[in-house]
C-alpha cells in the first residue's frame, strides 16, 4: 500500500486493487500518525483513510472545531468522494459517536449506506451523560489523560509540546463531553462493538446498548485492556474488523 493525503481530511492509504475502503475516525486529541499501522494491516483489495480533523498537524493553520454536529456534517461531505466503494467505518472512543453520526447524515442526506459501523471503547449516544472536563484547569484535562491511558500522555509531560497539543485535546473534549445523551437512532447496517475488559470509562453493559441501534446485526468483542486496549491489541482488533468486512459475520 502506498501512503498519501486525500483531500486534506484523510490520510489515504492506497491499495493495489481497491474493491472497499476503511475510514478510521480518531479518538479526542488523536491524530493521523497514531493509526499509522492500521494502512497495512488489510488485504489488497482495501483502501484505508485516516481522518485528519482540523487544527493539528497538517492541518494546523485550520480553527479547531468543537461541536460533533459540525464536525460529522464536515467529515460527511469531505467522504462523498469516496463513495464509489463500500465504505465501513471504525471509530475509536469520540471517534466512534462521530462514525455513528456520519453513518446517520450518508445514509439519510445522500442515501449511501455503508457496509459496517465499528465502534470502540465509547458509550452509544443514549447512554452518556454531559461532562465538564473541557472547562476545566490543564491540570485536570491532563489527569483525565493520563487516567485513560493515552498515548499522549508522554507528550504533555513536554511543556513544549503540551503547548502545542493542549488546544486540540481540550477542543475534542468538548465535542466528545457536550455530545448526548441523544435518541437511539439506528443505523441500516450491521454494527460491531469493541472494547477493553479493564476500560475504566466504558463497561462491556454499555458496549452491548449499541445493539440499540443495530437492528441490521450486533456484534460484541471484548479484548484485554483498557480504553487504549487498540494499542497491545492492535492484531486482534484489526483481524475481527478484516473478518466483517461487508458486514457483521
Amino acid at each position: 500500500m502506498k501512503a498519501g493525503i486525500g483531500d486534506g481530511w484523510f490520510r489515504r492509504y492506497e491499495a493495489a486493487a481497491p474493491g472497499e475502503r476503511v475510514v478510521v475516525l480518531p479518538h479526542a486529541g488523536g491524530s493521523a500518525a497514531f493509526y499509522h499501522r492500521w494502512g497495512a494491516s488489510f488485504g489488497p483489495e482495501t483502501e484505508v483513510l485516516v481522518a485528519c480533523y482540523p487544527g493539528r498537524h497538517t492541518r494546523l493553520d485550520e480553527p479547531l472545531v468543537r461541536s460533533m454536529d459540525v464536525l460529522a456534517d464536515r467529515l460527511t461531505a469531505a467522504l462523498l468522494p469516496f463513495t464509489d466503494l463500500p465504505l465501513t467505518l471504525f471509530g475509536h472512543s469520540m471517534g466512534a459517536s462521530l462514525a455513528h453520526e456520519v453513518a446517520l447524515r450518508l445514509e439519510a442526506r445522500h442515501s449511501v449506506r455503508i457496509a459496517g459501523l465499528h465502534v470502540s471503547s465509547r458509550k452509544p449516544p443514549h447512554r452518556l451523560t454531559p461532562r465538564g472536563l473541557h472547562l476545566e484547569d490543564d491540570r485536570a484535562l491532563i489527569a483525565e489523560v493520563v487516567r485513560l491511558g493515552g498515548a499522549d500522555a508522554a507528550t504533555l509531560a513536554a511543556p513544549e509540546l503540551r503547548a502545542l497539543v493542549l488546544p486540540a485535546i481540550r477542543a475534542d473534549f468538548e465535542i466528545a463531553e457536550t455530545y448526548g445523551p441523544r435518541a437511539a437512532v439506528p443505523v441500516g447496517c450491521p454494527v460491531h462493538a469493541y472494547g477493553g475488559d479493564r476500560d475504566p470509562a466504558v463497561s462491556v453493559a454499555d458496549l452491548a446498548a449499541w445493539a440499540d441501534i443495530a437492528p441490521a446485526g450486533f456484534r460484541q468483542s471484548v479484548l484485554p485492556g483498557g480504553h487504549f486496549y487498540l494499542v497491545d491489541r492492535h492484531a486482534e482488533l484489526t483481524g475481527a474488523l478484516a473478518r466483517s468486512l461487508g458486514g457483521v459475520r
